[in-house]
């Protein structure tokens, strides 16, 4: 009896729904505007969660992504992760949120880390990371690329 080798081919194809989706080409421009968005999603959520907005050529919203839940004050957050979600709604560039359920949108070093993973990563698959930015329930947000760490 022989053996022969069975290969899978899996189609990876983007499906385009039709919806009222709110964001669905959202502009984005500004860090006021990225805030705005992730705020209305994400902020008054009681653990961290990690909300990777994606763009297009002409910074308008394709799609939204919560790539990590994470705890109480931490997000464990891959850059496989966040890229793949990119790679599949074929963003040209990626804008990420998360918020800080304490209401003191100050980046820890572990933000300012993972931020620079990120854009490290969407360099090498062409994906650009436009900015990171920490949203709270309290309106109060901080942009990272405004600090000078992207």
């Amino acid at each position: 009896m022989e053996l022969t080798s069975i290969f899978e081919v899996v189609r990876i194809k983007q499906e385009i729904k039709e919806s009222s989706v709110p964001f669905a080409l959202y502009q984005i421009r500004s860090p006021e505007d990225a805030q705005k968005l992730a705020a209305a999603h994400i902020a008054d959520e009681d653990r961290e969660v990690f909300l990777v907005m994606m763009l297009n050529t002409k910074n308008q919203v394709v799609g939204l992504h919560r790539a990590h839940v994470g705890s109480l004050n931490a997000s464990i957050v891959h850059p496989r992760e966040v890229m793949k979600c990119a790679i599949l709604n074929n963003a040209a560039s990626i804008i990420v949120s998360h918020q800080h359920p304490s209401g003191d949108p100050t980046p820890s070093k572990e933000d300012i880390e993972v931020t620079r993973r990120l854009a490290e990563a969407g360099k090498i698959i062409g994906v650009d990371v436009l900015d990171h930015v920490i949203v709270t329930h309290t309106g109060k947000h901080v942009s990272l690329k405004e600090k000078g760490y992207l």
